[in-house]
């Protein structure tokens, strides 16, 4: 036990999710940004949070309420370790961004509490752990968010009591356009919106393009790419819940945007392109929120296959 450090400290990337194309089983990691957590052993079992700070502060200390407190939990409970943890949250992720902010303070804290473990976990153990801290803030437990900032880049995720987690290649000429206007959309109220049965012709639509989307990044088609990069399910029920959305999509793709859509549930939006089109496709998008009223912050960064780790 001499050789476990009593404190470790790690570092969680902001994700977008689905990807437009892949809702619950796409995404991709936001290195630009994150969430920080310390976890310290201590001699009392059980989770403690001691202190959250950062661009976010006002969050529950209750572990039981906390996405990170809770996946410290599902951790210490199935772990059932001699020493409780303590955890400290700084949240670079603002609230209800669409930037995977819970999830990437699930991720931190368990990537942090495994390193004082004699004998550390798995990621696909760490990934079910985060999971039910995921699911305190959207009310149902999704990977799309989880599982890029645990795993790092362009991750599909199938299935949740067995998650099978698969990194995708993306064409070293892509970047990613992360755009943010300062607006709160809730998680849980963008979700409750969605219809529960989706139309034949929708569903084979959708199948396609995912599949074209997977397709074209594995054989580096930015032709296949640019073709597939359409939501037709879960776009549109969204689209109104975003001033402006249709209009910064648009302008987004007119300055070269491979495909522009939401991040996870909104109000963040998202494009990829090449870098020469980098700055026109962030500019378009930031006019077109600055036309509704809305200051943005905004990336522009490379999709790298680099997840959680320690700091």
């Amino acid at each position: 036990m001499s050789s476990v450090p009593a404190v470790a400290t790690a570092f969680a990337p902001a994700s977008v999710g689905n990807v437009a194309i892949g809702f619950d089983i796409l995404g991709f990691s936001v290195n630009a940004l994150g969430d920080r957590a310390t976890v310290r052993r201590t001699a009392e079992r059980g989770v403690r949070i001691k202190a959250i700070n950062g661009v976010v502060a006002d969050l529950p200390l209750a572990a039981e309420k906390n996405t990170a407190g809770r996946a410290l939990l599902a951790m210490s409970e199935m772990l059932n370790p001699d020493f409780g943890f303590e955890l400290t949250l700084e949240k670079g992720i603002p609230l209800s961004s669409g930037l995977g902010g819970s999830a990437a303070s699930a991720v931190a804290a368990v990537v942090a509490a495994n390193a004082l473990l004699a004998k550390p976990c798995s990621q696909l153990e760490l990934l079910k752990f985060a999971m039910q801290g995921e699911a305190v803030a959207s009310g149902s437990m999704h990977v799309d968010n989880i599982a890029p900032s645990l795993y790092g880049g362009l991750v599909l995720t199938v299935g949740i009591d067995h998650p099978r987690v698969k990194q995708i290649p993306v064409p070293p000429a892509v970047r990613a356009v992360v755009v943010h206007p300062h607006m709160f959309l809730s998680t849980r109220a963008a979700r409750a919106i969605l219809k529960s049965s989706v139309e034949m012709k929708d569903f084979v639509w959708q199948t396609a393009n995912l599949a074209g989307f997977i397709s074209g990044c594995y054989t580096n088609d930015l032709d296949m790419i640019r073709e597939s990069f359409e939501d037709v399910v879960i776009e549109p029920q969204r689209a109104a819940l975003i001033p402006g959305f249709s209009e910064a999509r648009r302008a987004a793709v007119s300055a070269g945007a491979l495909g522009c859509s939401i991040s996870g549930a909104g109000p963040t939006m998202f494009a990829w392109c090449l870098e020469s089109h980098a700055l026109a496709v962030r500019e378009a998008l930031v006019i077109e929120f600055a036309h509704h009223g809305l200051e943005t912050d905004h990336w522009i960064t490379t999709i790298e296959p680099q997840g959680a780790r320690l700091v």
